[in-house]
């Protein structure tokens, strides 16, 4: 009887297992874009002037004009070579894939613009909290970002290169690694 039982558990636990990992791979699937990769997903604008447009064509109307090359943006979709984006101010619209970069960089805590002239986002030399303070840095500020480790990311703006925390950017997801 009580191998019959352990029997049963060990594959209820495969099944789960099993069930468990499809779920995964559905999910993952579910989050790839036409072009195969992730969405969401940040990249930059390549360009110093785009067009954000309405719809996913050059026949839809122009909502805004970004004018700055390296701005970060959100890919929330894809259709054809069009992507829907989002900035860091919420504003969402379609611009063609030509425009964008795989460059990563992040926005200082634009969810402090206006908060007051003391409020900054502390760029450290070492990626932890008791490291020295290099520089303080103004919410919305621009940061080019090399690397995140999941709690932290090593950016550079204005040619100093420090360590910010991952929560104070947008520009890479909460718990996000890469090189």
């Amino acid at each position: 009887m009580r191998s019959t039982m352990i029997k049963s558990c060990l594959a209820l636990a495969l099944s789960l297992t099993m069930l468990s990992a499809s779920l995964e791979m559905a999910h993952a699937q579910a989050a790839k874009g036409a072009s195969g990769l992730p969405l969401p997903r940040f990249v930059t604008l390549k360009s110093k002037r785009v067009n954000l447009r309405i719809g996913p064509s050059s026949d839809y109307a122009v909502s805004w004009l970004y004018t700055r090359a390296g701005l970060p943006v959100e890919i929330i979709q894809e259709y054809d070579n069009w992507r829907q984006v989002r900035d860091a101010d919420g504003t969402e619209g379609w611009v063609n894939q030509s425009l964008l970069s795989g460059a990563r960089a992040a926005v200082a805590a634009p969810w402090m613009k206006g908060k007051g002239k003391e409020v900054y986002v502390n760029m450290r030399r070492e990626p932890q909290p008791s490291s020295s303070i290099i520089a303080k840095l103004e919410p919305g500020v621009i940061l080019d970002v090399r690397e995140c480790n999941g709690t932290w990311c090593k950016t550079i703006t204005d040619g100093t290169e420090g360590w910010v925390a991952q929560s104070e950017i947008w520009g890479a997801y909460p718990g996000e690694a890469f090189k």
